[in-house]
């Protein structure tokens, strides 16, 4: 028996949707919008504590998504372009809100931290990053969970890549004591 089987598309074509937005067809734009913003929200989230301070941080970053999107040039992915976008937006609001300070004295022994959060839940884990200084959390998010580099994180910051590492070290090192405190409360040895 052969049976036929008929293919639903799950996504709108999005290079098509690339090509309509970037001729200010806002449907297209729409359509983009909805396909991104809730990763997007994310991306922000992790950066800046306040759901509506991200929200505003997304929605600019959305802005200057469509206002220079005729400036994608396919060269890897289309969302990663905009995520891009969206820490620059993250990191400029945070520059704006507040001095951000980067601790100057340099951990001689980068030893790796891990920091065991199995038993943790995500909303957890993002409430003890945002208890982090401000420098380390930046850092942090750049490297652990966006996948910067050392030396891409020291340029965009305009730190040296010897800080960012002083930085991830120090953070890592906060998480792991943030943890160990959570974990012996619950597991009642405390």
């Amino acid at each position: 028996m052969h049976s036929l089987l008929k293919v639903i598309p799950l996504y709108k074509n999005e290079d098509q949707l690339i090509k309509k937005a970037s001729r200010n067809n806002r449907e297209a734009q729409r359509q983009l919008y909805e396909m991104f913003a809730p990763r997007m929200l994310s991306v922000c989230r992790y950066y800046i504590r306040d759901v509506h301070q991200a929200e505003e941080v997304m929605l600019n970053g959305f802005l200057k998504v469509f206002t220079h999107i005729r400036s994608f040039r396919n060269e890897g992915s289309f969302e990663g372009w905009i995520r891009r976008i969206m820490v620059r937006e993250a990191i400029s609001f945070a520059r704006r809100q507040k001095k951000i300070e980067f601790s100057t004295d340099q951990v001689e022994n980068y030893q790796q931290q891990t920091v065991d959060a199995v038993d943790m839940e995500v909303d957890e884990i993002q409430l003890l990053i945002d208890e982090l200084p401000e420098g380390y959390k930046l850092v942090f998010v750049m490297y652990a969970i966006e996948g910067y580099k050392h030396h891409e994180i020291a340029e965009t910051l305009n730190i040296s890549v010897g800080t960012s590492k002083s930085q991830l070290f120090k953070a890592r090192r906060m998480l792991q004591e943030k943890i160990k405190r959570i974990n012996k409360v619950r597991h009642g040895t405390t």
